[in-house]
């Protein structure tokens, strides 16, 4: 008898938080496969849950241990293939540096290293968006040896942000964000001296704040096979996000939607550049002049990733078929509406304020067209459901707090 697909595979995932749990999820509902990860803590979604088998090791992130971690698994399951993920933007560096290290028997979807690091430094990323025609919004990049007194082409409210984000959280400080948000050049100055004193020595990104809440934000995730041509290509619209110090910008609610104007333009770039792999892009709507302008691009899933599985699209499917299968994929734009949320209904309705999306919200929860990645029948146990609740309920709170 021949040897059936989900028997000649393993995944082997890196990370702790909500993506891996839901590239997990999406191997289970695909394959009824049970997932290996590995994280820096014992907490989180994947901690004591029945579909991925999970370990902590504090040091997960760091090259040698990585290796050594990559190498005795792969030694552990040499007759399978073993499909390695990264699912933080630190492991995806680490898969795609030491890709041409691993063993025989170890396949990790991502581009070369050279060109990872210029495509997740914004600097560097706005510059190829510049050459292939995708817009972006009005940026002014600051050195850490430039002069401070600078003049800004464009004026307030500004957003501030590293343009190397895993460097940036390799220098914690007391008031550091994912992104900043201020009106004035006096907070400006200070976000950078805060910015810099900690110990950062790359670039900073000062970008002309594009007006519109949470619901004016999209997400695009896409799937390009080893050939670097695209196969899977799925829009969302961002409804609600995450307001947290550390969270900010995290999506909290995401409704599918196809849009072939924004589409076709990050095709385009990401066949230009050969790309393989998942990536991820976050993009706004500017109402002052109607266009979609690209924040920046993950060149991984996002933590939101099931969104896509939600809607039909198995991204474990894509790259099981891809690599395992060897099949040529057909290309897939989706426009099957669903809806994404890892907030409670009740946070969901009341922080929402568009009256429109929350009538097609209500249509599609009444269709059953509504999924939360973290609420999964065959990973069910007294602990973990108790856990999840709490964490649920918690955002009460933090909505509270943090939208007033």
């Amino acid at each position: 008898m021949s040897q059936k697909i989900e028997e000649t595979f393993v995944p082997l995932l890196f990370a702790g938080d909500i993506n891996i749990y839901s590239v997990a999820r999406a191997f289970h509902q695909a394959y009824g496969i049970e997932s290996y990860g590995y994280g820096k803590y014992p907490t989180g979604p994947c901690w004591d849950s029945r579909i991925i088998h999970y370990s902590a090791n504090e040091r997960a992130d760091e090259k040698e241990t990585f290796l050594t971690l990559v190498r005795e698994f792969a030694r552990e399951h040499k007759d399978k293939t073993v499909l390695l993920m990264g699912c933080g933007d630190s492991y995806v560096q680490l898969c795609s540096e030491t890709k041409n290290q691993l063993p025989e028997n170890v396949i990790t979807p991502y581009i070369q290293i050279d060109l990872m690091n210029d495509l997740i430094h914004k600097e560097k990323f706005y510059q190829l968006c510049e050459k292939v025609g995708v817009d972006y919004p009005d940026t002014f990049v600051h050195h850490p040896d430039d002069p401070r007194d600078f003049v800004l082409p464009f004026e307030g409210p500004f957003i501030i942000k590293p343009a190397n984000g895993i460097e940036y959280w390799r220098h914690p400080y007391v008031t550091q964000k994912k992104v900043y948000r201020v009106d004035t050049r006096a907070e400006l100055d200070q976000v950078l001296c805060d910015i810099y004193d900690s110990g950062y020595r790359d670039s900073v990104i000062i970008q002309n704040f594009i007006p519109g809440d949470d619901s004016y934000m999209r997400v695009l995730t896409c799937y390009s096979d080893r050939n670097g041509k695209v196969k899977l290509m799925c829009l969302g619209h961002v409804l609600l996000e995450e307001h947290t110090p550390h969270g900010i910008g995290n999506h909290a609610v995401i409704v599918t939607e196809h849009n072939e104007t924004i589409e076709n333009q990050l095709k385009a770039l990401l066949e230009e550049l050969h790309f393989v792999g998942f990536s991820n892009f976050d993009i706004k709507y500017d109402r002052r002049d109607g266009k979609y302008k690209v924040f920046e691009i993950n060149t991984r899933q996002g933590r939101s990733n099931f969104y896509v599985t939600g809607a039909g699209e198995n991204i474990a499917e894509y790259v099981v078929r891809d690599y395992i299968l060897k099949e040529d994929i057909p290309f897939r734009a989706v426009d099957t509406k669903s809806l994404w949320m890892v907030v409670p209904k009740g946070v969901a309705f009341r922080y929402i304020k568009d009256e429109k999306a929350k009538a097609e919200m209500r249509r599609l929860i009444k269709a059953g067209k509504v999924v939360n990645p973290l609420f999964y029948a065959p990973d069910r146990g007294l602990k973990k459901s108790l856990r999840l609740w709490k964490n649920q309920l918690g955002h009460y709170v933090k909505y509270r707090k943090y939208m007033k």
